[in-house]
């Protein structure tokens, strides 16, 4: 029973994760661009300010550690399920943390850096919109292989 609750989660973590990468992948960067360069280049200097608060932070940590974890437990106590969530950790480890740190928070760096904030956008948006892709896709596939464990 413990170990079930877990597993449900790890899915609500992960689709929370891959709920926020959704948002920005189909309207929220669509959005800020429509502004002027620098506005734009300064409202995502703006989040990326604020993104890494604890109510972001705890989610999108804790969709990694809670589906591993609870994998792990799940291979070593033989709940059938456990190797599906393992699963969905590993994807979520490489498509969404691993682009985050090495793709997505280089950009973010980046464009904080940038001395015309204008042309820092125009070259921010479109790759850091791509890489964000790749995390919503790795984050729905996480989620998705999660639930599966729970079947």
């Amino acid at each position: 029973m413990i170990w079930t609750i877990f597993a449900v989660a790890s899915v609500v973590l992960l689709g929370l994760s891959a709920g926020v990468f959704f948002g920005f992948s189909s309207f929220v960067m669509s959005g800020i661009a429509r502004a002027s360069d620098e506005a734009a280049g300064a409202a995502m200097n703006g989040i990326n300010e604020t993104a890494p608060m604890p109510a972001f932070m705890s989610v999108f940590f804790g969709a990694l550690l809670v589906p591993a974890a609870t994998g792990i437990w799940g291979l070593v106590d033989g709940h059938d399920g456990g190797v599906w969530i393992l699963a969905a950790a590993a994807v979520y480890l490489v498509g969404t943390f691993g682009v985050t740190m090495a793709l997505n928070v280089p950009l973010n760096n980046r464009l904080l850096a940038a001395h015309d904030k204008a042309a820092g956008w125009r070259a921010y948006w479109r790759p850091w919109t791509a890489w964000n892709h790749v995390r919503t896709l790795a984050g729905v596939v996480a989620t998705a292989l999660a639930a599966v464990g729970l079947l």
